[in-house]
């Protein structure tokens, strides 16, 4: 194993050893399942379960035996997370009995979970593949005839995904006739904030959305939004400190500790921005996301021989993707190495030829290496994909 690999393991065993939170034990058990390893996630929640049970935990396992196999295991432990928190279960149990076909006992649990604070969009329902086998049913089609959802609540999930998808103008319709019927409602304050924020107006959202966990500190879908609008207000450490909230918490959620460690880099915070990556590896150790940024955060901080070696670690597991190949010669870049960077720069465009950028950078690093004439191919081949950067190295280099 090489000494990356020894130092993410390390890290991993290291907390396993000395004791995690359930929140800890509860980030690793997802990225076990995600990554095919539901045996493992069992193992580690089981552990954490004997020591203390908590309806989080119940259910990640109880989605762990699923996946083995294990069905009546994962009622048991659906049904153990509804007596320590009532309805937590819920939607777990109805995915479980329309597997099996039986669409009865499905909507009986399904309903229970519509009822509480657990209950899912119908989107998130409708896209869920467990209920494949009931949805031609009559018990289906029975269920869905009752209106499950507020008027509002369909309007704010209408805009939420045409703000998605960059329809900004269908968002701002419906925002529009929600706004005359329910002037005072939060859900339209909400709308009206990510609109802003799809609008560029991230300022606006940033009042708005404050003023909104003012009241509701702990909703994720507030938070969510306010990260995103300082972001593009490119306030980097307000972010940061809304992706904290989440992380306090205990959002499940590992992506935020990517998220975060952007602001710190952004912030200049180097030691902060990489404790949460190698958290993130920690995870999910070939994450390519994750080896990228390690490896840009040790170059911003001007340590350029530590950022090759998480470039070249991305490599070695990634070695068919052009944009490792781009990460290590952008650091070869930085570093004056030429021809290394060349060589890099080559290689990424074998795999996409039509990356206008790396040809760009490829001619600068070919000229700084006295090769004129191959530079001027490069700037050539880059301005006719489309980059105009590339019309000031060709007039001045290449035009005699």
């Amino acid at each position: 194993m090489n000494r990356l690999g020894i130092l993410f393991a390390a890290f991993l065993l290291s907390g396993i050893i000395s004791g995690q939170t359930s929140y800890d034990l509860l980030l690793k058990s997802k990225a076990l399942i995600a990554t095919g390893k539901p045996s493992q996630a069992i193992g580690i929640l089981s552990s954490s379960i004997a020591n203390k049970p908590d309806s989080r935990l119940y259910s990640e396992r109880a989605e762990a035996k699923l996946l083995n196999g294990d069905i009546s295991g994962a009622i048991n432990d659906y049904n153990s997370a509804d007596n320590i928190t009532q309805f937590s279960g819920e939607y777990g149990l109805a995915r479980i009995y329309a597997i099996k076909g039986d669409a009865a006992t499905a909507l009986y649990h399904l309903e229970l979970s519509m009822k509480s604070q657990f209950r899912k969009s119908d989107k998130e329902i409708f896209i869920d593949p467990s209920f494949a086998k009931i949805e031609n049913s009559a018990e289906w089609r029975l269920f869905w005839k009752k209106d499950w959802y507020t008027t509002i609540e369909r309007n704010i999930s209408e805009i939420e995904y045409y703000v998605k998808t960059g329809k900004t103008d269908d968002a701002r319709t419906v925002y529009t006739e929600i706004e005359r019927a329910y002037p005072d409602h939060q859900s339209v304050k909400y709308a009206d904030a990510i609109i802003k924020i799809s609008s560029g107006k991230p300022g606006d959202a940033i009042k708005l959305l404050s003023d909104l966990l003012a009241a509701e500190p702990g909703n994720e879908a507030y938070l969510r939004a306010l990260a995103a609008a300082q972001i593009g207000a490119s306030n980097a450490a307000g972010a940061s400190d809304t992706y904290s909230r989440m992380i306090s918490l205990e959002v499940p959620d590992a992506e935020l500790y990517m998220l975060r460690a952007e602001c710190y880099r952004k912030t200049g915070e180097k030691e902060k921005a990489m404790a949460d990556i190698i958290k993130y590896l920690s995870l999910y150790p070939g994450s390519k996301a994750a080896l990228s940024q390690a490896g840009k955060t040790e170059s911003s901080s001007g340590n350029n021989l530590k950022a090759l070696e998480y470039f070249s670690e991305n490599l070695r597991l990634h070695p068919n993707d052009p944009e490792c190949y781009v990460d290590r010669g952008n650091s070869y870049f930085l570093s004056k190495s030429w021809q290394w960077a060349i060589k890099d720069y080559s290689m990424s465009l074998d795999l996409d030829p039509q990356n206008s950028d790396v040809w760009l950078s490829k001619g600068i690093a070919l000229l700084n290496s006295g090769k004129t004439e191959d530079a001027c191919y490069d700037f050539r081949r880059s301005f006719a994909l489309g980059n105009k950067n590339a019309v000031e190295y060709i007039s001045r280099n290449c035009i005699k």
